[in-house]
């Protein structure tokens, strides 16, 4: 009987630490809650001072009723600050996964642009604008507005000129000036320049040049 009631008494005892063990752990808890509360009371405190201190020395006044108008739309606007906060994570991530794609592609860039050097382009392109400054500097505001109206024409005559028979005529006339030396043409009196127009070549080129002055002389709508 008697150890039966020890026994009743040690498990009191036992439930009684616990109990007072657990008021313990309460007891600490609400003590670090309050030491807590009092730090961030005092870190709020130095934090408003400070900001009050710079506002002053600022010459910064604030009215509580704009500061309540803040409030209430950032309040109000919170959706659309996650959507915003939403947006600018899925960038963030698009961005991590898009740098090695992107460090290639600058990498491929640099390789072509130095390609490019390598083959001469930019010394090309820094000639070219020479050309153009060539070109602002010898020619008048007028010069261009009539190089203007009449590229019509200059296109077509270039387009002409780039015929295969046009350019075929061109080339034959260019390679058989460059066989003909200055220096050594021979002379040709009157007899021996008739005695060379009886000639066939010589026929065929008076009636080539007879044929060209006449369709020159023509209107031009007759030779369209």
């Amino acid at each position: 009987m008697e150890k039966s009631i020890q026994t009743q008494i040690d498990t009191l005892n036992d439930k009684v630490d616990l109990i007072l063990e657990y008021v313990n752990q309460q007891r600490l808890k609400s003590q670090s809650v309050d030491d807590l509360i009092s730090d961030v009371s005092i870190i709020g405190k130095d934090m408003y001072d400070s900001a009050v201190t710079e506002l002053d020395n600022r010459s910064i006044e604030l009215d509580p009723e704009d500061i309540k108008m803040i409030a209430l739309k950032v309040i109000r606007n919170v959706r659309n600050i996650n959507g915003v906060l939403d947006t600018f994570e899925s960038t963030a991530d698009f961005l991590k996964d898009a740098s090695p794609i992107m460090n290639e592609m600058i990498i491929d860039l640099i390789k072509k642009l130095n390609e490019f050097d390598q083959k001469g382009y930019f010394e090309f392109l820094s000639e070219a604008g020479n050309i153009i400054d060539n070109v602002v500097t010898h020619f008048s505001r007028e010069d261009i507005r009539l190089l203007a109206d009449n590229v019509v024409p200059m296109l077509e005559t270039v387009k002409s000129l780039t015929q295969p028979e046009m350019l075929k005529s061109v080339n034959n006339a260019v390679k058989i000036f460059s066989r003909i030396e200055m220096e050594a043409v021979p002379e040709y009196s009157i007899w021996k320049l008739m005695r060379e127009m009886n000639k066939p070549e010589m026929k065929r080129a008076i009636g080539f040049m007879v044929s060209f002055m006449k369709n020159m002389s023509k209107p031009e709508n007759d030779n369209q």
